[in-house]
């Protein structure tokens, strides 16, 4: 059976489908069943105790079926792509994700570097588009702040300039508004407890998204003041 052994994805269909369908197809779909039908009959020749005619026909000479799959499997560079496709399907990756992965693999630094050049090329790696769209769910999802934001994001190996322009996106009113929306959320469950429980509670949720401590008290002495508590002696939230 021919298989394919061109770069998965050119730049005109470099979106997530194609290459992830074709992931699939290579790691788990019909085309490896194929390979596997191959090897199969190349064992049932060679079993003894089958009772194929197969032995003795290899015997007469006969040429024995391509090894093919085995050795597509030791290619370092096929296997480096067909890892980076199984990764990438159902998620985007960054690019030190995908090259951790590699080296737990065991890919030659060399080839692994080579692999991952050409699939930012074709689009299926873009470390720029990631942060973006981890800003845009994390914030309004979970409502992490800029400085969280930026934390999860350099764990994940985006570089320092492309982490800058994805959070630069949340301006501090947005994250403000989006701190009085947190508090609101919590602020009935906490009826009940004493005035400095409900502000070490409230100001420690949001202090734990990443939001700066003076932002998240006057936030928080806000909304209570619109309960009806008195805070004025506190004299927090001041900048």
């Amino acid at each position: 059976m021919v298989r394919r052994t061109e770069w998965p994805g050119e730049p005109e269909d470099s979106g997530s489908g194609p290459p992830a369908s074709r992931g699939r197809g290579r790691r788990g779909g019909g085309r490896r069943r194929g390979f596997g039908e191959q090897d199969g009959r190349r064992s049932a020749s060679g079993d003894e105790d089958s009772g194929s005619p197969a032995p003795s026909r290899a015997g007469e000479g006969e040429p024995r079926p391509p090894r093919g799959g085995s050795e597509r499997e030791a290619d370092p560079a096929e296997r480096a792509r067909n890892i980076c496709l199984r990764l990438l399907t159902g998620t985007p990756r960054t690019r030190k994700q995908l090259a951790d992965a590699l080296r737990k693999r065991e890919i030659p630094d060399e080839v692994a570097d080579e692999v991952l050049t050409r699939f930012e090329e074709v689009g299926l790696i873009n470390d720029a588009a990631y942060a973006d769209a981890w800003v845009e769910s994390r914030h309004h999802g979970r409502g992490l702040a800029r400085r969280a934001l930026a934390r999860e994001l350099r764990t994940r190996g985006v570089d320092s300039m492309t982490i800058d322009e994805a959070v630069g996106q949340l301006d501090s009113d947005q994250e403000e508004e989006t701190a009085r929306e947190l508090v609101a959320r919590k602020l009935r469950a906490t009826r009940g407890l004493d005035r400095d429980k409900r502000i070490r509670r409230l100001a420690g949720m949001l202090a734990r998204k990443g939001y700066p401590e003076g932002m998240a008290l006057r936030v928080v002495r806000q909304a209570l003041e619109q309960e009806g508590e008195d805070v004025e002696e506190l004299g927090f939230g001041e900048e």
